[in-house]
C-alpha cells in the first residue's frame, strides 16, 4: 500500500503506545495482484495451486477442528518447526543490523507465535478465549544446503537493498523446501515488508521468502516493541494467512485495502473465528465494523501495530499449510530437514568466530568485539590480541585498546563443553599513525612492500579482495595499488589509508593522483572517492568521486584489466580546504565494487602545484643503494634540467633527521653519498625535493 502517515493518541488499556509514529505497512497484496496483471500464464498457474490449497486447507481445517488438534503425517513433537536463514542485504549503513537484533526478531517472533509475549494481557476479553498458542516455533539454521556449519545469518552487499523489491533475491536464496528465507533491507519505498503467498512461491520459487526493513526486525537496535509485530505479519501470510479484512482472491485480480469503509464485509479473510472487518491502522481496542460488537483489532493480520495474536482458526489454517506440498511447506519441519539445516537439536559447536565495532582505529582508541561464535552454549573464551591491552581475555566480549601503529592479530578460542573451536584473523586491526610525515608529499608505492605497514592502511569491510600491491602494472616506476575486483562476484567497499601527513603550516594546497579503470559492461556502477581526512578517525572531506562511465580510463574490458600505456591513465587534480591542514592529515581512498573491472592507483603528490607539472617528469631513475645499508649510501637519479633540490633523511615519526640543503644538480646523471652518522637501526625514508613536490624512497639502516 502506499505510505500512511497518522497520529493518533488513546487512552484504552494497551502495552504499546504511539505517538508521532509514522509506520509503515505490508505490500503483500499489491505486489501480488501487479505481478498477476502483468503475467496472465503465472496468473493462470496461482489460480490452480490457490484452489488445490485451499480445497486441502478446507479439509484439513475441519478435520482439526473436530479433534482439536492439526493432523501431522511424520513429526518429532507436537511444534512444527521452521528453519530461517537471514540475508542481510545492506550499503554498509544502519540496514547491516547485529546478529544480536536478528536473534532477537526471532525471539518475539516465537513469543508471538507461541502466545508468550509480556503484553498478551492486554487481548480484548471477548478474544481471550480463541487466543492460539500455534505450535509453530522459528530457528535460526545453523547449516548452509551444502551441509557446512553456519551462523544462519549472510551479509551481502548491494545498492538493492535501497528498493527491497523481489530482485533481492537473485543475489542469494537459499533452496525454500528447506528454508524460510528472510531478506533485511535498508528501504522498501512506502513499505515495512512483504511476502510471497504460498500458491504464489509454488509457481515462481525463486521468490518465496520474505522480505523485512531493517526497522522492522526485532525490538532493539534499529527497531522497536511497535514495529516488531511486522515481522510476525508476514510470517502468517508465508503460512497461507491473509490479512484479517479479506480481499485477496486471485481470479478476480482485485484485493481491498485497509479500513475501506464501504469494504462488502461478506469478504473476509476465510478463517472461522476471526470476524468479518474492514481492517484497522490504529491500535483502537473498541473498534467496530461490519456489524460487529468489537473487531478483532489485535489480530496479527491487521495493521494496527497493536496486532499481537493469532485465532485457533488461524492455527488451523498455518497447520494446513505446513502439511500441504504446495511450496514444500509440509518438507520444512520434518526431521530430515531439521537435521540437514542443524536445527534438529541443540547445536554442537560449529565455528569460532567474532566481528569488532571497528577495525580501523587511533592509537589508545578502545575497540568493543563480539563473540559470533556458533553452536550450543559456549562454557569459556580465551582471546588473544596482538599489540592490545589487555593481551589476553576470557570474557565473551572484550574491549581492547592499542598503542602503537601497525597492524595486528586477533585470535579467540571458545569451548563447548569438551569441545572447542579456534579462529584467528590475521592483520584484523589496523592502527594509523598519529605523527604526521612532513609534505611535499609524494607516493609511487617504489618503496613499500606491502598496504598494512606504517605507510598505508587497508581497511576491507566484506570478505572478498581488497587493495595490494601489483608490480604488473603502474602509472610510473614499477609498482602501484590495486584492487582486483574483476574476479569479485558481489559488491564490497574497501578503503585505503595513506599514514599521517603533518600539513599544518600550509596555506595553498593540491592533491594529484592517477588511477586506471575499466567496466565489464555499460551497467556497472563502481566508484572511486579520495577524502582528505582532519585527523585519525577525524572529519572526512570529498575530494574526488566518479562512478560508473565517468570512472572509466579506457572502454569496456571483458578480460581482466591491467593498464599498458600511459594514456590509460588519468590524472586527478584537486583542492584541499584549509581545515584540512592539521599535524594528522590523511588521505583515504574508497572504492566500491558493482560489477566492474580492476582498478589501480599510482603517483599520488601533495604540494603547492601538485600534478600541475608531475615531479617524475624532472626526476627519473631514482635508486638507492645499498639498501640496507650500515653506514653510507647513494643516491642516483637523472635530472631533466639543471635543478636545486633538497635531499632529506626521514624516520618512522615523520622527524627530519639529516637535511643537504638547497643543492644544484646538472642536467643527466646525478650521485650523492650520503652517511648516516651511526643512526640507530631501522626504517628511513630518502625524500628529494624541490620545496613543492617530493620522491620518497624508503632506506633501512641495519647494524
Amino acid at each position: 500500500m502506499n505510505k500512511i502517515i497518522f497520529t493518533f493518541t488513546f487512552a484504552l488499556v494497551s502495552t504499546i503506545a504511539f505517538s508521532q509514529i509514522n509506520l509503515l505497512y505490508c505490500g503483500t497484496d499489491e505486489m501480488r495482484i501487479n505481478t498477476l496483471k502483468k503475467n496472465p500464464e503465472i496468473a493462470k498457474a496461482v489460480i490452480k495451486r490457490e484452489a488445490q490449497l485451499e480445497n486441502f486447507t478446507q479439509t484439513f481445517v475441519q478435520n482439526f477442528q473436530a479433534n482439536n488438534q492439526a493432523q501431522k503425517t511424520t513429526t518429532t513433537s507436537a511444534t512444527y518447526i521452521i528453519p530461517i536463514v537471514f540475508h542481510v542485504i545492506h550499503n554498509y549503513g544502519s540496514e547491516n543490523i547485529s546478529d544480536a537484533q536478528l536473534k532477537d526478531g526471532i525471539d518475539m517472533l516465537n513469543k508471538t507465535f507461541r502466545k508468550q509475549r509480556a503484553d498478551t494481557a492486554s487481548i480484548v476479553s471477548a478474544f481471550k478465549g480463541i487466543h492460539a498458542d500455534c505450535d509453530i516455533e522459528f530457528r535460526l539454521a545453523q547449516k548452509d544446503p551444502n551441509g557446512n556449519c553456519h551462523s544462519g545469518i549472510n551479509r551481502i552487499a548491494s545498492s538493492l537493498t535501497n528498493l527491497g523489491q523481489h530482485d533481492v533475491k537473485n543475489l542469494i536464496h537459499w533452496p525454500p523446501h528447506q528454508y524460510l528465507n528472510v531478506y533485511v533491507v535498508a528501504n522498501i519505498p512506502n513499505l515495512a515488508g512483504h511476502c510471497v503467498l504460498p500458491a504464489d512461491a509454488d509457481t515462481i520459487p525463486l521468490w518465496d521468502g520474505i522480505v523485512l526493513a531493517h526497522n522492522y526486525v526485532g525490538t532493539i537496535g534499529t527497531s522497536n516493541l511497535t514495529q516488531s509485530v511486522a515481522f510476525a505479519h508476514e510470517c502468517g501470510h508465508y503460512l497461507n494467512l491473509f490479512h484479517i479484512w479479506g480481499g485477496n482472491n486471485v481470479p478476480g485480480f482485485y484485493y481491498y485495502p485497509c479500513a475501506v469503509a464501504t469494504k462488502d464485509c461478506s469478504i473476509d479473510d476465510l478463517v472461522a473465528d476471526t470476524p468479518p472487518t474492514i481492517g484497522w491502522q490504529t491500535c483502537n481496542l473498541a473498534g467496530a465494523s461490519c456489524g460487529n460488537v468489537v473487531d478483532n483489532v489485535q489480530n496479527a493480520m491487521d495493521y494496527s501495530y497493536c496486532n499481537i495474536m493469532f485465532t485457533q482458526g488461524q492455527k488451523a489454517r498455518m497447520h494446513a499449510c505446513l502439511n500441504s506440498p504446495i511450496a514444500g511447506r509440509n518438507n520444512l519441519w520434518q526431521t530430515a530437514n531439521l537435521i540437514a539445516t542443524g536445527v534438529y537439536t541443540t547445536a554442537p559447536l560449529c565455528k569460532a568466530d567474532f566481528v569488532s565495532d571497528k577495525k580501523m582505529v587511533c592509537p589508545s582508541n578502545a575497540v568493543a568485539f563480539t563473540n559470533t561464535s556458533y553452536g550450543g552454549t559456549f562454557t569459556s573464551y580465551a582471546w588473544k590480541f596482538q599489540g592490545g591491552t589487555p593481551a589476553t581475555s576470557s570474557v565473551a566480549n572484550p574491549t581492547v585498546t592499542y598503542a602503537s601503529a601497525g597492524t595486528y592479530s586477533v585470535e579467540l578460542k571458545v569451548k563447548n563443553g569438551t569441545d572447542s573451536a579456534t579462529i584467528v584473523k590475521q592483520n584484523y586491526i589496523g592502527v594509523q599513525t598519529s605523527t604526521g610525515t612532513a609534505f611535499p608529499y609524494s607516493e609511487g608505492f617504489e618503496a613499500v612492500t606491502t598496504l598494512n605497514c606504517s605507510e598505508w592502511l587497508t581497511n576491507n569491510l566484506d570478505t572478498s579482495n581488497t587493495w595490494q600491491l601489483t608490480n604488473t602494472a603502474f602509472a610510473s616506476g614499477s609498482k602501484s595499488a590495486m584492487l582486483n575486483n574483476f574476479s569479485s562476484t558481489l559488491d564490497g567497499k574497501d578503503e585505503l589509508y595513506s599514514r599521517a601527513i603533518n600539513l599544518s603550516g600550509a596555506s595553498i594546497l593540491n592533491v594529484s593522483f592517477k588511477y586506471a579503470f575499466a567496466r565489464k559492461d555499460t551497467s556497472n556502477k563502481d566508484q572511486l572517492q579520495l577524502f582528505g581526512v582532519m585527523n585519525c578517525n577525524g572529519t572526512a572531506f570529498v575530494r574526488f568521486s566518479a562512478i560508473g562511465s565517468s570512472l572509466e580510463t579506457v572502454p569496456v574490458k571483458t578480460t581482466a584489466f591491467y593498464p599498458t600505456t600511459a594514456t590509460e591513465w588519468k590524472t586527478v587534480t584537486t583542492t584541499l580546504p584549509s581545515p584540512l591542514f592539521t599535524s594528522g592529515f590523511r588521505l583515504k581512498f574508497v572504492f566500491s565494487r558493482h560489477g566492474g573491472n580492476n582498478i589501480f592507483i599510482d603517483d599520488i603528490n601533495i604540494a603547492i602545484d601538485a600534478g600541475i607539472r608531475d615531479v617524475t617528469e624532472d626526476i627519473s631513475m631514482l635508486t638507492l643503494y645499498p639498501n640496507p645499508t650500515n653506514d653510507n649510501c647513494t643516491l642516483k637519479f637523472i635530472l631533466q634540467l639543471p635543478k636545486t633540490l633538497i635531499v632529506s633523511l626521514v624516520n618512522v615519526l615523520g622527524q627530519k633527521v639529516m637535511t643537504l640543503g638547497n643543492i644544484l644538480y646538472n642536467e643527466g646523471e646525478n650521485s650523492v653519498n650520503l652517511k648516516t652518522y651511526n643512526l640507530p637501526q631501522g626504517m628511513y625514508t630518502i625524500q628529494l625535493s624541490d620545496g613543492l613536490r617530493a620522491i620518497n624512497k624508503q632506506l633501512v639502516i641495519s647494524k
